[in-house]
């Protein structure tokens, strides 16, 4: 008799979902297309998660491990922030809860205003304050980590979600290096 793992279950489900809602959208994504890829039966998910919606919820749970970036002087602000930014979006294809968001927000106000919420209290504020600390101004830090913000998204817009391709890393992250510095300084 084959043991049962409600928690590596769940784990599956969520990776599977990730995938379903990066690739397709949560239009097109179905609870059936993700219980098949994850191989149980969709009453799991809807016992498990209530259904699409939470599933989706479920699945779109972001963490960014900013706190490394903003170690150190303003100076290499940029290679940092690059760094950290091509290795998240150089990981596996559809496992990244934000791009399941970016590629959602067109389709569901919540996923947009969720993403707007999470980047303005994990990405936004953080980098204000980290600029604001290194002996900026108040107004400059946060028009600096608005631009910086906003490039940021528009290239990850531009190459995740529309192109679903980042291009060569080291390039992608030589020049994200390059023009994340550049607005940091305010060159």
């Amino acid at each position: 008799m084959r043991m049962r793992d409600a928690a590596a279950t769940k784990r599956r489900i969520l990776e599977q979902a990730r995938r379903q809602f990066a690739q397709h959208g949560y239009t097109a994504a179905t609870v059936k297309g993700v219980a098949d890829a994850a191989g149980v039966s969709p009453n799991l998910i809807t016992r498990y998660f209530g259904g699409k919606e939470g599933l989706f919820l479920a699945a779109t749970r972001v963490e960014i491990p900013v706190s490394g970036s903003f170690d150190g002087d303003r100076s290499t602000l940029g290679a940092r922030l690059a760094a950290s930014i091509v290795a998240r979006w150089s990981g596996a294809p559809g496992e990244d809860p934000l791009l399941v968001l970016q590629r959602a927000s067109g389709e569901r106000p919540e996923a947009a205003e969720a993403l707007a919420a999470f980047l303005d209290a994990n990405s936004l504020e953080p980098l204000y304050r980290y600029l604001r600390d290194s002996g900026l101004d108040d107004a400059d830090a946060r028009g600096r980590a608005a631009a910086i913000d906003a490039f940021v998204l528009g290239v990850s817009t531009r190459r995740r979600v529309l192109r679903r391709d980042i291009g060569d890393p080291a390039d992608l992250q030589a020049w994200l290096a390059a023009t994340i510095q550049r607005l940091a300084d305010g060159r």
